[in-house]
């Protein structure tokens, strides 16, 4: 905890909700701007980090009219929700541990505090933060091996790596909750006094606070909240399905220890805050996705033409033997 008292994750990456609400507000009214100004709101990233948009466009009254139109806070947020479920995908495909897919799905959560979806595709900012974590957590897949897996191209990856370095403002150590679950456990097995044929049950309470921690971390709440108060709001949670201990009565114990300038009263407050983040919890329906990918297309500049001749390319190939199609987990 002491790390984690000192780092920028807790310095410049936690915030109030209306700080929240209002970086998604400015990236996406960014983008609106860059929709009418030039016509898309998709850039071109070069490997080093570099951004380009197309000329400018000049537009009379009827073109006003005509212009694609963007999408709004919610379908943004449903597009990133859909895409941090994908990015979980691909790491239980390639059997990545929780550290590197919680450190993945943070790096995709902050990289969308600064940009809109509608500059940058989710599906190449997500894989882009997988091939991050993985090198920050120290488990090397090379960008060849994860786009082969699933059958993207790895220069895109690579293409993309600097922006998203760039857009962490470089700050790379995340803290997730699944290490303060375990500590805390430990720390549950003293207070308990906790004797041999008991400490399989605060392993049933680890392994579903666990499970508790995968549907937090899904949600704003790593924004808003510090990993303890995460850890502790999955343990609450799965206490309630276990009934391991008294878990007022330890929290009690664990302020008077920390010294905490919070109340009981205000912690419990924030694990309820959480709580409600896991319960408030939607992912689009496939109808959702649907509408927000054809406005999402339309803000590139692919025209229902393009999508056509795509589909018509699909038909031609699908007399192709299915022994060409590679296994990985399906991305949109």
């Amino acid at each position: 905890m002491s790390d984690f008292q000192t780092s920028t994750h807790r310095a410049k990456w936690i915030f109030s909700p209306q700080e929240l609400v209002e970086k998604y507000k400015a990236a996406n009214q960014r983008a609106i701007q860059t929709l009418e100004k030039y016509g898309t709101t998709q850039m071109e990233v070069d490997a080093d980090g570099s951004l380009s948009y197309p000329k400018p466009i000049a537009r009379d009254n009827a073109d006003r009219h005509s212009c694609p139109k963007p999408l709004n806070i919610e379908e943004e947020q449903y597009m990133r929700v859909f895409y941090e479920n994908k990015l979980r995908e691909v790491c239980i495909a390639f059997y990545f541990p929780n550290k590197i897919q919680a450190t993945a799905l943070i790096y995709f959560k902050r990289f969308y505090l600064q940009w809109s979806v509608m500059e940058h595709h989710p599906k190449h900012i997500m894989l882009t933060c997988v091939y991050a974590a993985c090198k920050i957590e120290e488990n090397h897949v090379s960008a060849e091996e994860l786009g082969k897996g699933i059958s993207q191209d790895h220069q895109m990856i690579l293409n993309y790596e600097m922006i998203v370095y760039q857009s962490l403002e470089f700050d790379l150590i995340v803290y997730a909750p699944y290490r303060s679950v375990e500590g805390f456990v430990n720390d549950m097995e003293e207070f308990c006094g906790a004797k041999d044929e008991e400490n399989q049950i605060l392993k049933d309470l680890q392994e579903t606070a666990r499970m508790e921690v995968d549907k937090i971390i899904l949600t704003d709440a790593p924004h808003l909240f510090p990993p303890g108060q995460l850890a502790l709001a999955a343990l609450l949670s799965a206490n309630e399905m276990h009934r391991v201990l008294d878990f007022e009565r330890y929290l009690r114990s664990v302020l008077t220890r920390q010294n905490s300038e919070h109340t009981i009263f205000q912690l419990i407050e924030s694990l309820n805050a959480i709580d409600a983040w896991v319960r408030k919890y939607k992912y689009p329906t496939e109808k959702d996705m649907k509408h927000i990918n054809r406005k999402l297309k339309s803000c590139w500049g692919h025209s229902s033409h393009d999508e056509s001749k795509k589909r018509e390319k699909k038909r031609h190939k699908s007399h192709k033997s299915s022994n060409e199609i590679q296994n990985g987990p399906a991305i949109a």
